[in-house]
């Protein structure tokens, strides 16, 4: 493992962040980047951030759909932490002027009432384990120059997150089949997407058991009050100041996200 540079990788995307400025992809910088490697530059950022007084509130999941990881050339979703500063009021306007390149998504956040420890996990202990689900919209970015990205880019760009919102309703499992669960996507007032829960690898419970398993062969579990994003039901839709964004789950209630300068 190349210490030296994830240590250097993880520095640069820091301050791209910082100073809103993206950089060239870590795989064009070094095409033989490994996906434990770029999960070690997103750990060192972690690291730092938990230095620096965050706190890791919970975890998301990427690359859900069949048609991502085919675009990417995988075979399985990634995942990214999320941090105490990361979660945005949807009543409070979102300042692009924090952003570089945003784009949105639609996905069913899952709040961990119990722990979960892989491997082993199954879609009934997910279910078993969470206190509740609620409507969710990710707002993803890249730090990344144009999302010229490989999975090891987004990977060691905390799976190219920046920040959630979380509707108002949380809702016990046992009320709503998730598998079923419509949504449609509305911007500034026009329906522009609608899926279903299926959209996230045939459950959005799998996708989270796949995220316990994946860091239960690493020794880590998921922790009871965790959030955990179950991935996008949708393509990510970029977004521009003025926007106003509604996602409304049947059975879940809805999210709502404004974007301003």
């Amino acid at each position: 493992m190349d210490k030296e540079f994830i240590v250097k990788a993880a520095e640069a995307l820091r301050v791209a962040m910082t100073n809103k400025k993206p950089i060239s992809a870590l795989t064009e910088q070094k095409p033989d980047i490994t996906i434990e490697e770029a999960y070690q530059v997103q750990l060192v950022n972690v690291e730092e951030a938990v230095k620096a007084g965050k706190r890791i509130v919970g975890k998301k999941i990427g690359l859900t759909s069949v048609a991502m990881q085919k675009f990417l050339g995988v075979n399985e979703p990634d995942y990214g932490h999320l941090l105490d500063t990361m979660i945005w009021d949807e009543e409070i306007p979102i300042s692009l002027s924090n952003l570089l390149q945003p784009k949105i998504e639609a996905e069913i956040a899952f709040v961990l009432g119990d722990d979960l420890q892989g491997p082993g996990v199954t879609l009934t202990d997910v279910l078993r384990a969470t206190a509740g689900v609620v409507p969710s919209f990710e707002v993803i970015d890249s730090r990344i120059k144009d999302w010229k990205i490989k999975i090891q880019d987004t990977i060691a760009d905390n799976a190219s997150s920046a920040g959630i919102t979380l509707g108002s309703q949380l809702i016990p499992v046992n009320q709503v089949e998730l598998k079923y669960v419509g949504m449609v996507l509305q911007k500034n007032g026009q329906i522009i997407e609608t899926a279903a829960g299926a959209a996230v690898m045939g459950h959005p419970a799998l996708a989270v058991a796949w995220l316990a398993n994946k860091l239960g062969s690493m020794g880590i579990g998921l922790k009871k009050g965790e959030i955990i994003l179950s991935g996008s039901l949708t393509k990510a839709i970029e977004v521009k100041a003025g926007d106003v964004f509604v996602a409304t789950f049947g059975g879940l209630g809805s999210v709502k996200a404004v974007f301003t300068e």
